[in-house]
């Protein structure tokens, strides 16, 4: 740890280095270049004949007898994603916009969606439920979405030039502080080979006692996107390791600190007792993703305009047919150490019952491949949409303490499922998605997942309009982990400790509208789940024994008058059974701010303020031993919510840099200070962030 700390202040020192240079350069460079060959454009860039922004520090400004032309190659780099089964890729648009980049780091999302346990990195949930997290993640692992990425989050690029981006963010002070490092690096070999490098550090001291946060990833990634040929493939390696205290004793040294303080303003928050001190989860994971597909078509001749007019011929490959192969192997550890745990805290013993320490642990071990073929769009007689048939293999393994602490108990499962995907992608009014998945063998017997979406665009007086149908059914079996643990305090077994679990079905419809002009989004579903499975008032994995429905609606509507910009977000949301599924009926976010350009029109600056808020309800409560949310103990329920986090902030944007400032949680200490996200877990109190995300090009 220390290393990494004396290399994070290297990085550090590099960083202002860099940015001190860089703004001396800018100072220095006169934005009327003499050079006939380049001009200044309406914002203030310096760009050459064609419109391509230049680096002014490689632009000539005193041009000698000798008349010295220097030209840049102008950087072009685009990016994209892929769907992890079939390695589809998406494009995306390159990260180098500024507004919301003051709320890229925060837990809660940048809309503040999340509810989580206060410090940077700690775990959390979408209280919205239609936005929960559908990805598949390992389970232990699955409540810390803020730092993991699955392969299909992953970010994949390609430039003419070698491009790298780093970014820092740090709040507080080197005691209760937060910080991060993230560096993404990717080269091109030719204009179809790329690859690279990420790294992400974070480290969040925490402003609570035993609260500590220390998160590292390191990846490869490679791409080739060949006329018949391509492949994606990426190693990433996590390690988080998380202090654990199990919330502070008692809520009113944040809501009544008056009656606690014995004479003080206030208890400073390092100095509040909490339930659990010595206790740590450290999981460490990693996956090797693998996915290559061959392409049989024809050739055919391509006319191309140049930008003098000169027209060429050039062949061009038409892919018709896809041969496709995707596999992932991926293994996840999980340890629970505590070494000073209070009698009675945890009402179960099942291992170590001569003293009050847990060391906790389990394996799982995961191997997928996928083969698939698929008939491209318009090229088949029978399959004038695009037509994929796959059939998968997954066989995993996992391995559980047994109650004589010595031995261990493997559980194997295999699961083989037949599934087809029937898209149309390329028109410009109506496209759609259906993807079908069956279970054939093993565990995965009886599931099945049907999704499919609906894509429309149609005119609206002089705007267009955009309709987006989704739906889907689906029979899945619960995650192993909710069907088999052993563990010090939690020990059960289907079959054996309850009932074996039945097959979770659910039910999705939801539209939504987007018209671009008015700036308008609106979302409305419907889901019905029967046999929902989640953890209850003890923590233990139970069933509802009815059908749950939950109804959702939303509005994003933004408004702007000349500089200022107002956007809101306005959620509702109804469960049918809050006892097992509780929501908030109501999310709110607002961001009032003034949008404008500085310094002759090249420096971007976003000033305002915004503000989350979701009305009182009965949220998840946190338990270490099993690393995830569950239901609040009948006994010691209380109510969330019902309290506004305001933060203000400048963010600016000058050419390939954004920095910003941010006071968070300014409110701190106005109204009813109940500032929790998780019960017994307050957030921070108020405090400085700031980040700086730097592009490079060369």
């Amino acid at each position: 740890m220390l290393y990494i700390c004396q290399a994070m202040k290297r990085i550090l020192f590099t960083i202002i280095l860099f940015s001190t240079v860089a703004f001396t350069a800018f100072a220095q460079v006169d934005r009327n270049p003499l050079n006939p060959n380049y001009r200044v454009d309406e914002f203030g860039n310096v760009v050459d004949q064609h419109g391509n922004q230049l680096d002014p520090s490689m632009v000539p400004q005193d041009l000698d007898s000798a008349n010295v032309e220097i030209k840049s190659l102008a950087p072009k780099l685009y990016m994209w994603t892929i769907d992890e089964r079939l390695g589809n890729r998406k494009n995306i648009e390159v990260d180098t916009t500024h507004h919301h980049f003051q709320n890229s780091n925060l837990v809660e999302g940048y809309k503040g969606h999340f509810n989580h346990l206060g410090n940077l990195g700690s775990p959390r949930y979408n209280r919205l439920f239609f936005l929960r997290d559908q990805i598949d993640r390992p389970f232990f692992i699955t409540p810390y979405s803020s730092f993991f990425f699955a392969p299909e989050e992953f970010k994949f690029a390609n430039s003419n030039i070698p491009y790298t981006n780093l970014t820092y963010y740090k709040a507080g002070s080197k005691i209760n502080g937060e910080e991060r490092f993230k560096s993404y690096f990717s080269v091109n070999a030719n204009k179809r080979f790329a690859f690279g490098f990420n790294i992400d550090y974070l480290y969040g001291r925490g402003y609570y006692h035993s609260q500590s946060t220390a998160f590292f990833n390191a990846g490869l990634f490679a791409s080739y996107i060949g006329d018949k040929y391509q492949l994606h493939a990426m190693y990433n390696n996590f390690t988080l390791k998380m202090a654990e205290n199990a919330g502070i004793t008692d809520d009113k040294y944040i809501t009544h600190p008056e009656d606690m303080a014995q004479g003080k303003n206030q208890y400073e928050p390092q100095n509040i007792p909490t339930n659990l001190d010595n206790t740590w989860n450290r999981n460490t994971n990693f996956y090797i993703y693998l996915n290559h597909k061959y392409n049989l078509g024809f050739h055919k001749e391509s006319l191309t305009i140049s930008e003098n007019n000169d027209s060429t011929y050039h062949e061009e490959f038409i892919p018709v047919t896809s041969f496709i192969h995707t596999l992932k192997l991926d293994r996840n550890r999980r340890r629970y150490i505590s070494r000073n745990e209070p009698e009675d805290f945890y009402p179960n013993t099942h291992i170590n019952r001569t003293s009050n320490t847990s060391n906790d642990s389990t394996t799982y071990i995961g191997f997928k491949n996928t083969f698939a073929i698929s008939l491209l769009e318009g090229f088949h007689k029978y399959a004038k949409s695009g037509l994929t048939a796959y059939i998968s293999h997954k066989i995993s393994k996992y391995d559980l303490m047994n109650k004589d602490s010595v031995t261990v108990d493997s559980y194997k499962e295999n699961q083989v499922y037949f599934g087809g995907e029937l898209a149309r992608r390329q028109g410009k009014i109506f496209n759609y998605n259906v993807t079908a998945e069956v279970g054939v063998a093993g565990k995965a017997v009886g599931e099945f997942d049907v999704k499919g979406n609906l894509d429309f665009n149609f005119k609206l007086w002089n705007d267009t309009v955009n309709f987006v149908a989704r739906g889907g059914v689906s029979r899945l079996l619960p995650n192993f982990y909710m069907r088999h643990y052993h563990s010090n305090h939690f020990y059960w077994d289907e079959g054996t400790d309850f009932s074996e679990m039945n097959n979770e079905i659910t039910s999705k419809v939801e539209g939504e509208l987007n018209i671009s002009n008015w700036d308008t989004n609106i979302k409305a579903g419907i889901q019905n789940i029967k046999n929902y499975t989640y953890f209850n008032g003890l923590a233990l994995p139970s069933q509802a024994g009815s059908n749950i429905q939950v109804v959702s609606a939303s509005l994003n509507q933004n408004f702007k008058l000349g500089i200022f910009h107002l956007d809101n977000e306005v959620t509702w949301q109804n469960s049918s059974n809050n006892s097992v599924l509780p929501l908030p009926k109501l999310s709110l976010y607002h961001n009032l701010y003034i949008k404008t350009k500085l310094a002759k029109k090249v420096l971007s600056l976003e000033l305002g303020g915004d503000v989350r808020y979701f009305s009182k309800y009965k949220g998840l409560a946190y338990t270490p031993a099993i690393q995830n949310f569950h239901l609040q103990n009948e006994e010691s329920q209380v109510d969330i919510g019902g309290y506004p986090i305001v933060n203000v902030y400048a963010n600016l944007h000058l050419k390939r840099t954004r920095f910003f400032v941010m006071f968070y949680h300014i409110n701190q200490g106005s109204g009813n200070s109940n500032y929790f996200l998780t019960p017994h877990h307050p957030i921070n109190p108020r405090l400085l962030k700031f980040g700086l995300s730097w592009n490079f090009y060369d």
